[in-house]
This record gives structure tokens, C-alpha cells and sequence, in this order.
């Protein structure tokens, strides 16, 4: 049976940089979403007259206990339809028809596995759901290593966050790489920063397989499918042990 339709409205929108912006969607008036974190909803956009063409998935940023506000974080492409909506044409107040929750790129229960979390840019907001929610719930779990990765130092996502479940969360990694950061000075993070792209994290510390751990990929399609074949066929990992959500 298809996820029901919902009419939820912009309640507040918030401008990390200026190719990333944070979107809230509140729920139509007493109503909330029931939903895993993880997942994501289809939005149905004004942007052109076949349907097909309107739809757009988002990962819900958001945890599950947040249901009757869901959060997206949006990054701005050139010359995209839905791009261009959110970022010139929406404002606070404007109708948002979606439905939804949707996919199955949701964590096991229990979480009895290490894990490994690979993202680059919005890619880590599914990843911000489950670890708030995980945080929230003081959720029994094991090691959990989230492997980020952006251009510049503005565009670390959810800083704050993720620093103070670096206090809070036991067993919790988090570690970033900045690909064009022109003056990258790593002692003046609390977590470990390099100059490069995700993927020599994971090469490195997870080279011996391991039948406990669990990798979660979420990104574009070039990094999703180099970090397949860096675990699957270079490093020798199951692909049951492997799951991705492809953006694009």
C-alpha cells in the first residue's frame, strides 16, 4: 500500500551557506509522520506538469521523535527545477505536498554491529536522524564511526551536533575531510580533520575485513559507487555488510 499524501507548509528556514539550506516542513494541524530514522519522503513540486518530473525525495534530518516538524537539508544545484523552487521561490508559509516515509536505509534493531557512516555534503542528514535518535533514546548499540566529508570548513553540517555527541554518545567517532580547504589547521578542531576525500579514512582503518561491522553510504553516485568498490572488491567485504541511499 502507497504512503499517504500529505498538505504540511514551510515553518522556518534556516541558510548554513550559500549552496545548503536547512527547510522545516510542519505536519498538517494534528497530524504527525510515523517514521524510521533513516527514510525519506517524496515531495510533490510546482515545477512541471507531468508528475514524474514534479517528484522529489529528501532524507528526513530529522529524528523520529520530531514527527510533527520534519527537517531536510537541501544543497543547491545549478540549473536544477526543484533547486531553483527551494531557493528562490520558497519562503516561510509556503504549501509543501509530500508523502511519505519511504526506503528501507534504516538501521538494524538492535544495532548489535559496529558501524561505519560514509557521506558527503547532504548525505549526512539521515545520518544526523539516527544518531540523534540513537542519543535520544539511550539506545543500546556498539562502535559507530561517522566518516563526513566537504569542500570547506563552513560547510561541516551539524557541527555543533556532532561535537556534543562526541561528549555525550559512547562510542562515537566522527571525523572529516575537506577537500578544497585552502588553510586546513587541524589542531583547531576536537576531531580529526584531513585535507582530501572520505575515502582514505575507511582504506585505512577498516583494510582487515571484519564480519561485525556494517558500512552506510549515503552521497552521490561517484562516491557511492568508489566506496563500493573500495569495500566489495578492494577490501573484500561482503556487500550484505554494505548499504547505500543514492542521491541523483
Amino acid at each position: 500500500m502507497p504512503a499517504p499524501w500529505y498538505e504540511g507548509h514551510i515553518s522556518r528556514i534556516e541558510k548554513v551557506t550559500a549552496a545548503t539550506w536547512r527547510f522545516w516542513v510542519a505536519m498538517p494541524e494534528g497530524q504527525c509522520l510515523d517514521f524510521r530514522a533513516g527514510q525519506f519522503v517524496t515531495m510533490d513540486l510546482p515545477i512541471h506538469e507531468r508528475k514524474v518530473k514534479r517528484w522529489r525525495s529528501y532524507s528526513i534530518a530529522s529524528p523520529p521523535h520530531q514527527n510533527r516538524e520534519l527537517e531536510f537539508c537541501i544543497v543547491r544545484l545549478e540549473g536544477g527545477a526543484a533547486s531553483q523552487y527551494f531557493f528562490e521561490e520558497v519562503e516561510v508559509g509556503t504549501p509543501i505536498r509530500f508523502r511519505g516515509p519511504s526506503g528501507k536505509f534504516v538501521l538494524p534493531e538492535p544495532v548489535d554491529r559496529d558501524l561505519v557512516f560514509i557521506c558527503t555534503g547532504t548525505g549526512v542528514a539521515p545520518f544526523r536522524s539516527m544518531l540523534t535518535d540513537l542519543h535520544h533514546h539511550r539506545k543500546a548499540h556498539r562502535r559507530i564511526h561517522l566518516i563526513f566529508g566537504t569542500r570547506y570548513a563552513e560547510g561541516i553540517l551539524y557541527r555543533d551536533e556532532f561535537e556534543q555527541l562526541l561528549r555525550e554518545l559512547p562510542d562515537f567517532r566522527y571525523s572529516v575531510a575537506l577537500s578544497r580547504e585552502p588553510d586546513l589547521q587541524p589542531e583547531t578542531f576536537p576531531f580529526p580533520v584531513r585535507r582530501g576525500y572520505v575515502h582514505p579514512w575507511y582504506l585505512q582503518e577498516y583494510a582487515s575485513p571484519r564480519p561485525d561491522i556494517d558500512f552506510y553510504l549515503c552521497g552521490w553516485r561517484n562516491m557511492i559507487d568508489e566506496a563500493l568498490d573500495h569495500l566489495s572488491v578492494r577490501l573484500g567485504y561482503e556487500k550484505t555488510q554494505i548499504h547505500f541511499e543514492l542521491y541523483g
